[in-house]
């Protein structure tokens, strides 16, 4: 299939849009997809995440190891390099291998290493009462355990029986 735009070149982005249920499919070479603004693989390619890091601020990516002899996943055998080139880890035992130089990452890029964003719903539809109120929270452990037994969710509700146990 040829590039819809300019005719000359085989599309290789196919791209479809729905406004207003109205379905519209372009097929895109990909010189016509990033003229139009539509970011591809290639184009996102030459933006690793490593160069981003590397402005985040003065000394960002020569804080961190450098050789690729210096830090090694055990698991899958990926670098640090590896990280700054692509911006993916390869595997999970990669967040341990390099967990002091993600922290020192996420503090610089977010100012801080730990997710403090909303607090925690209950899936049941409980909020969890403010810490330091044993009272409160206890009651809302036991109003929990009413409905999840009422919903039979039998496992939930022997979890919370065990945890209203130990802080009463």
């Amino acid at each position: 299939m040829q590039c819809q735009r300019c005719g000359e070149r085989p599309a290789v982005i196919h791209l479809t849009t729905i406004v207003d249920n109205t379905h519209t499919e372009q097929h895109l070479c990909e010189a016509c997809a990033v003229a139009q603004g539509i970011q591809t693989e290639a184009t996102l390619a030459k933006f690793p995440i490593g160069n981003f890091l590397a402005t985040l601020g003065s000394g960002t990516a020569t804080a961190q190891p450098t050789t690729d002899a210096e830090q090694r996943c055990s698991a899958c055998g990926a670098t640090l390099q590896d990280f700054r080139d692509s911006g993916r880890l390869g595997c999970s035992v990669c967040y341990d291998a390099f967990g002091a130089s993600l922290r020192m990452l996420l503090r610089r890029i977010h100012g801080s290493s730990r997710h403090v964003g909303e607090p925690y719903a209950s899936p049941l539809g409980m909020d969890v009462p403010p810490e330091g109120e044993p009272a409160a929270e206890v009651a809302a452990l036991r109003e929990q355990l009413q409905r999840a037994v009422e919903a039979e969710n039998f496992e939930l509700a022997a979890r919370l029986r065990d945890e209203i146990r130990s802080r009463e």
